[in-house]
């Protein structure tokens, strides 16, 4: 973050930037913390394992003096290396980032599991070593795997790096070694310290036109890693949207890694009992389905290499589980239009990401948004995720749960009737929406809200513009 700037109506004015050496904060008691606080800093789905980790020994078994910040576990199975600095980088630091990265590279889960243990002792937290072993098995989406831990990831923190390190990540980078700079500025603002982290390297343009089509011709453990990782995307998108309720029906159809003989010996052995092919969606970081079958909850790939290994007695591998599941079109939740889930007849979880990708949950605009609609007027749910930047099924199931909505009442489905899934946060309620809205001047034909009254999508582009 380059400027950072107080508003005051139309009035910006500049917030210089500070040091943390020059606020009196340091590296281990500051900013170390903050990131173990907040290991979002380090990408989605981060485990801090361990911090300050210096019990390791070289072959000869003399202990290394070398002090590893942080440890991390991502969600896709690989450790994550990260060194501080709370000033201007060392021109070689990216060098002791390859080299905890090369001592980390070795561990195994025992290895992993005692040092969290001991992680969490010293902060006053107390777990057998047998728990943290099952902690770090279950933040895995997926089976344990041994290759992925030999290729973590490097995360570098500082308030700035020299050209001499920036130019190296960019070939380390093509080389296929993944190294994330991650540049920690400080400001001021009326006596209060504001820190931001900014990933400064890669950004999203090198990963998808530069560094992807390396990362494609690299071998197998690569290429499991890149499945993991579309995997955990598609999940993450559908649940920071909050397209899917709690409840959602899912049903299994099989795809991706399996042959057509396989699929179809899938679907006999669904045949047998129908609860094989069925599982419930719950929102959440891990293990979202809960498997009819058996009650137990998995993630989308974990259940999908669980049924494959159940009908062909193999190891599945590369599988990508998001591409098995289905939303049952059949069960409507209750809090959602019937036409729009009727929409997602056919479309697989990857698919439902893709579609949703950039949709989030900016309630505060969605709410600003629908305190501005004018009296005597209505829009859709559709209109308003166009304007918000959503989609029509997480503004609606919103709508239907949030309790502190603004005029929910003039927001109707495409059809211009009210949603077969509003219900008000206040259950005593007998009124309708077009109740309320007929009081407002809007006249209704057999359920159908006159169509001359319904807000112009630009005109509510622009009340979020005024």
């Amino acid at each position: 973050m380059d400027h950072l700037f107080t508003v005051d109506g139309c009035s910006a004015t500049p917030v210089p930037p500070t040091a943390l050496a020059a606020e009196g904060l340091f590296e281990r008691q500051h900013l170390q913390e903050w990131v173990i606080a907040h290991p979002a800093v380090l990408g989605d789905e981060v485990l801090v394992i361990t911090s300050e980790f210096d019990r390791w020994a070289d072959t000869d078994g003399v202990p290394a003096w070398d002090r590893l910040d942080i440890l991390g576990l991502d969600a896709t199975g690989r450790l994550v290396v990260v060194e501080l600095k709370r000033g201007t980088a060392d021109r070689d630091v990216h060098l002791q980032a390859i080299t905890y990265a090369a001592l980390v590279s070795r561990f195994d889960l025992d290895t992993l599991a005692q040092a969290h243990r001991d992680f969490l002792k010293g902060r006053g937290e107390s777990l057998d070593l047998e728990t943290c072993r099952q902690r770090l098995l279950e933040h895995v989406d997926g089976d344990w795997s041994p290759e992925l831990l030999q290729r973590p990831r490097q995360v570098i923190i500082a308030a700035d790096f020299p050209k001499q390190v920036t130019h190296t990540m960019v070939w380390l980078s093509e080389m296929n070694l993944d190294i994330d700079l991650i540049q920690a500025g400080l400001w001021k603002v009326q006596d209060q310290l504001v820190v931001g982290f900014t990933k400064l390297y890669p950004t999203p343009e090198v990963e998808e036109f530069t560094l992807a089509p390396a990362r494609n011709e690299a071998k197998a453990a690569a290429q499991k890693l890149e499945e993991r990782s579309g995997a955990r995307k598609a999940v993450h998108v559908i649940v920071e949207a909050g397209l899917l309720p709690d409840g959602t029906r899912i049903r299994l159809v099989p795809r991706h890694g399996a042959t057509e003989t396989i699929r179809e010996a899938i679907h006999v052995w669904m045949g047998e009992d129908s609860s094989r092919g069925a599982a419930t969606w719950t929102n959440g970081s891990a293990n979202q389905l809960t498997w009819e079958a058996d009650g137990r909850r998995y993630s989308p790939t974990g259940l999908a290499k669980h049924i494959f290994t159940s009908v062909t007695g193999r190891k599945a591998d590369g599988i990508q589980g998001t591409t098995w599941w289905d939303v049952d079109t059949n069960h409507v939740p209750d809090t959602v239009d019937p036409d729009d889930w009727a929409a997602l007849a056919g479309l697989s979880l990857v698919r439902l990401a893709k579609q949703l990708s950039g949709s989030g949950k900016d309630w505060t605009t969605l709410h600003s948004l629908l305190a501005s609609l004018p009296s005597g007027r209505w829009t859709t749910y559709g209109d308003v995720a166009i304007a918000v930047g959503s989609a029509a099924l997480p503004v609606g199931t919103h709508l239907s749960t949030c309790g502190q909505c603004p005029n929910p009442w003039r927001v109707l489905n495409a059809a211009g009737q009210v949603s077969a899934g509003f219900k008000w946060s206040d259950p005593t309620r007998t009124d309708s929406p077009a109740d309320l809205l007929a009081a407002e001047g809007v006249s209704f034909d057999t359920g159908t809200a006159d169509p001359s009254t319904r807000l112009p999508l630009e005109t509510l582009k622009n009340l979020l513009d005024d």
